[in-house]
């Protein structure tokens, strides 16, 4: 006859899942650097993702669910001009979180004469996510001012490169006025956004990207049902 502490143990060990999870998303921030984005417009997208991060809607989106978020973010232009600017932290407490909007907030451009080539920041970006915390979902965000004019398309990133199970939602700074719906948004719905659920939010101009930043982390960091809403959401 097993002991009835023995078996009761034995339950509990068998309730526990084989390998724990350290987080619920993995969120990996990419942001345009290349020669279409002046001084200013880029002072507005680091001052608009610190703003954003430290929202109380945001910052309480961070802290909804029962694991933690990790959190990574880069800058990127040209060919082979990604650089990070914070690499994968887990935004496990509010320090952690002010510590990462400290680190943005302090952050300078590394690059400011190169073209756009997004192929290669979602390649850097894949790379970035196989190497993150081991979490239950993944989400690459690609914000821009622009289409792909270097290097390989989107399109050749996805297949290239490791992007099963991950997310690419965007974040097009619709600043032209004749980019629209048959420029820079096509181009995001049609080469841009991929895997289940992948949204689009637009800006309109950088003086929008703090509203559009933090409206697009509200729905990332937001429970499972989003999902259902729309593919794209302009500004206002």
């Amino acid at each position: 006859m097993i002991p009835a502490g023995a078996l009761a143990a034995g339950i509990t060990l068998a309730a526990l899942p084989a390998h724990a999870l350290e987080c619920r998303l993995a969120l990996a921030l990419a942001v345009d650097i290349s020669s279409s984005v002046d001084a200013a417009e880029d002072r507005l997208q680091r001052s608009g993702i610190v703003a954003a991060l430290t929202s109380p809607e945001v910052e309480a989106a961070f802290f909804a669910g029962d694991l933690p978020v990790a959190l990574a973010v880069y800058e990127w232009s040209g060919r082979y001009n990604q650089e990070i600017i914070v690499d994968w932290t887990m935004i496990d407490s509010r320090a952690a979180l002010l510590g990462v909007a400290e680190t943005v907030a302090a952050s300078t451009r590394s690059h400011n004469d190169f073209p756009t080539a997004m192929g290669y920041a979602l390649g850097f970006g894949a790379q970035l996510l196989a190497r993150s915390p081991d979490c239950i979902s993944k989400t690459l965000d690609m914000a821009g001012d622009g289409q792909s004019n270097e290097g390989f398309p989107p399109q050749n990133a996805y297949r290239e490169f490791q992007f099963e199970g991950v997310t690419v939602n965007g974040l097009a700074v619709n600043a032209a006025d004749f980019e629209g719906e048959v420029g820079l948004i096509a181009f995001y719905k049609s080469q841009v956004l991929f895997g289940p659920g992948a949204f689009l939010i637009v800006a309109d101009g950088f003086d929008d990207f703090e509203r559009a930043m933090r409206r697009k982390l509200e729905r990332e960091l937001a429970p499972p049902a989003i999902g259902a809403l729309p593919q794209v959401e302009n500004a206002g």
